[in-house]
């Protein structure tokens, strides 16, 4: 894949220039060229069943919206769910249903001989699979019209800095942004590279220098689970799946604002939350407000009594846990989201006596420790190893390389830390985004340098590529 970071910025730059010397449908033409290059870099084929997907969608569409009769309406809305997720679903789950029927099988005693393939996935598969099905759902719902030009639509699919990874653009934002002219604007050239440093300060050095405390807590280097072991993996893998994702999304978000184009925020300070349905709506934005608004309200959200609310709410964060894997640590880590979820709902009705609230900072360090608890499980390598991480809070074993690992810790997350605090209070997208035009550059200038002298030694791939 063409995400080699040098790789990548010299493709970026060389895809703004000729961009901008292109009248706007040509500018179109290119970057889906581009997108599509950008994407089949790695493997053609890949590319091939994006475009067929593409073209499928888009011809669905058209008919969906000519057509006035609601049976056939709603045939065209099936067969296009069922195109889409019959192919997410052979190429991310095959493997996966068929071990666990196995699995199960064999616990029954019966004698069964399933098939299984080398499946390789398609990178980027489930970010643009939700893109197409929140399409084609509000051109049947009639919120959007159906998009007439190939073009617009498959560069509104494959734009390439969304692509691998999110953030999943909605259907209403992005689609009339490609199908409108875009003059350039220094200012939002300006913000599209502040965006970038600062997510690659948030990727380079926070992620990737936590990424080695929690890789040697979660391999056995730091030796068999124990409480200081379980905290110190825990709170490196918060510091560093958080670092990541949101370093990678502001990275995307910096280089569609070089081409005029805004992506939606994607993170808003999550481990500010004072509760877990705050943390949801802060943490992936772009993918909890799908499942809120294409799983949870058609499942019937809350308007059927709580009994039918928790059911939905558990039910979504399921499908949510499974999205991101084949494996039954993200659906259990789901699961613990959706039961958290309507916990919360029960115990904090409407009307509650403020004498009764905790105070907002106690809340947010609980808040914080819950959803440490179930990076656990989405960290681990199976059930079991998720298991033998959290028998450690029975155990103290105490070794001389901790102190040097949490003050390193502390180094790499603190810092992520006063820039949310920062960010909570000023209502900016990235620190400093209102200051004057020298306090930017001198930002940039230090993200830059910092990358260049604390960015870690190591080639990690971000995180959400593999979903």
């Amino acid at each position: 894949m063409l995400f080699d970071t040098p790789i990548f910025f010299c493709f970026l730059c060389l895809v703004v220039v000729a961009y901008w010397c292109l009248d706007f449908r040509n500018q179109n033409r290119f970057l889906l060229v581009a997108s599509y290059f950008f994407y089949g870099w790695w493997d053609w084929r890949f590319l091939c069943l994006m475009i067929a997907s593409t073209v499928i969608d888009y011809f669905v569409a058209i008919k969906i919206e000519d057509t006035s009769d609601p049976g056939v309406r709603r045939f065209l809305l099936v067969l296009s769910l069922v195109i889409n997720f019959s192919i997410l679903g052979f190429f991310k789950y095959f493997n996966f249903f068929a071990d666990s029927a196995a699995s199960a099988l064999s616990v029954l005693k019966v004698p069964a001989s399933l098939p299984f393939l080398r499946i390789i996935l398609p990178p980027g598969i489930s970010f643009y699979t939700f893109q197409e099905v929140a399409y084609i759902v509000d051109v049947y719902q009639k919120r959007l019209p159906a998009s007439r030009s190939f073009v617009d639509y498959g560069l509104f699919i494959t734009l390439f800095p969304h692509l691998i990874a999110g953030p999943i653009q909605r259907p209403s934002h992005l689609l009339p942004q490609v199908q409108a002219p875009r003059k350039a604007d220094s200012e939002k050239v300006f913000h599209g590279m502040l965006l970038i440093l600062e997510g690659l300060f948030r990727k380079c050095v926070i992620a990737d220098n936590c990424a080695l405390i929690a890789n040697a807590a979660f391999s056995g280097s730091f030796g068999r689970p124990s409480i200081p072991v379980l905290l110190l993996g825990t709170y490196a893998f918060a510091w560093q799946i958080y670092g990541d994702f949101s370093g990678y999304s502001n990275i995307a978000r910096g280089c569609a604002q070089l081409m005029g184009f805004h992506f939606m925020v994607n993170f808003r300070q999550p481990y500010l939350a004072d509760s877990i349905q705050d943390f949801w709506r802060r943490w992936h934005i772009s993918l909890s407000t799908w499942l809120r608004d294409y799983l949870y309200i058609p499942l019937g959200g809350n308007r059927h009594g709580e009994r039918q609310t928790y059911r939905n709410l558990l039910l979504t964060m399921l499908l949510g846990g499974l999205w991101h894997g084949a494996n039954w640590t993200y659906v259990f880590w789901g699961g613990l989201h959706g039961a958290g979820l309507a916990v919360e709902r029960k115990l904090t009705p409407p009307t509650i006596t403020p004498q009764w609230q905790l105070p907002r900072w106690l809340k947010r360090i609980l808040i914080f420790h819950f959803v440490c608890l179930t990076w656990i499980f989405f960290r681990a390598q199976s059930m079991q190893a998720a298991w033998v991480m959290l028998k450690g809070i029975g155990s103290w074993t105490w070794r001389s390389e901790f102190p040097a690992a949490l003050i390193f810790l502390a180094m790499f997350s603190v810092p992520l830390l006063m820039i949310d605090l920062y960010l909570e209070k000023s209502g900016e997208e990235y620190c400093f985004e209102s200051a004057t035009v020298p306090a930017r550059v001198v930002f940039g200038a230090a993200c830059a340098l910092i990358v260049a002298l604390w960015g870690a030694n190591q080639a990690n791939a971000f995180i959400y590529f593999q979903f």
